[in-house]
């Protein structure tokens, strides 16, 4: 996915999958409507189109899922308000099959959730398997646990996760892009869809920068969670794209920063440090829930992708 002033490009994948859902229907075109000039809260949204407000989150939520949204938190009277805006213009859709430019390549890795290198995290936390939690919930020392490493959610209220993945770019090779993939969400005491949480992202110790998720999405079942985990509990999140070129870090196709791929120095490293979490500084501390393959809504762990050129041959 790329975008060229206000235009959104999609490809033909899941996150065109997810564009085309959140389209069909009248009211959230409607909604898309009335964000074209300008931002607007939600309750003058559902003023707007004479729904109730719990009709208007929902439609809000599709579309923020889809990328189509940018959710703002600004002061209120009482706490934070939530600013709702409009991130595209225009659509251009290109169809599956064009694929990767002429003598180009693309390493993927998918890394568990539950792989991590080394954490620092606080309670409420906890991992949880298919079946089963591991070890005791809010207890840091359960995520040293041996089968920690095939846990497919984990949470804390505070703290960073880090990964290391390996760096399979071919010697000679000349990196376009690197980009990584993951669903995840805010972490709030079973569930709280008004909690927001400043989520950052570092790679080799460069930060790349920092998303505010909205929610703790719950109250209704991710596509992958497992049944006997409670309704009423973290069910899935938001699958975000960090991509850094070098022309900057993108995430979802929109600039996040000017940290470009010379400021990653990938070529010297066997492996690519990945972190994941909350600064100490963070306005918005509303923790983390990190979703693996088979919890949540996207069958996919934590997914590195490295673009290249290859190098010249002989």
């Amino acid at each position: 996915m790329s975008t060229s002033e206000r235009e959104l490009t999609l490809e033909g994948n899941e996150q065109a999958l997810r564009v085309f859902r959140a389209l069909d229907s009248s009211t959230r075109l409607q909604i898309l409507a009335l964000l074209s000039r300008n931002s607007l809260g939600v309750g003058e949204l559902a003023q707007a189109l004479s729904l109730p407000l719990s009709t208007v989150n929902f439609n809000l939520k599709l579309l923020e899922e889809a990328g189509l949204l940018t959710v703002e938190f600004v002061p209120g009277t009482r706490r934070s308000q939530r600013l709702i805006s409009r991130r595209f213009d225009s659509l251009r859709v290109a169809l599956p099959g064009i694929g990767l430019a002429s003598g180009a390549g693309v390493i993927e890795v998918a890394m568990p959730v539950g792989h991590y290198r080394q954490v620092q995290v606080s309670a409420p936390c906890g991992l949880a398997l298919e079946t089963r939690y591991i070890g005791r919930k809010d207890d840091p020392r359960s995520f040293f646990e041996p089968d920690h490493v095939f846990a497919q959610l984990l949470w804390l209220a505070h703290g960073t996760v880090d990964y290391a993945f390996p760096n399979n770019l071919p010697y000679g090779a000349r990196l376009e892009a690197l980009e990584l993939s993951l669903e995840l969400c805010s972490e709030a005491y079973e569930h709280n869809l008004d909690w927001p949480s400043d989520l950052t992202l570092w790679v080799n110790g460069v930060e790349l920068g920092t998303f505010t998720c909205p929610s703790d999405f719950g109250g209704t079942r991710g596509k992958f969670t497992p049944a006997w985990w409670a309704t009423e509990q973290s069910q899935y999140g938001l699958l975000k794209v960090w991509r850094v070129t070098e022309a900057g870090t993108f995430l979802d196709g929109e600039p996040l920063s000017n940290v470009t791929l010379r400021d990653l120095p990938l070529e010297e490293r066997h492996s690519l440090e990945v972190k994941v979490g909350i600064k100490d500084d963070a306005r918005h501390r509303g923790g983390l829930n990190l979703f693996g393959q088979r919890w949540g809504n996207y069958a996919q762990d934590i997914v590195m992708r490295l673009y290249f050129q290859a190098p010249p041959g002989p």
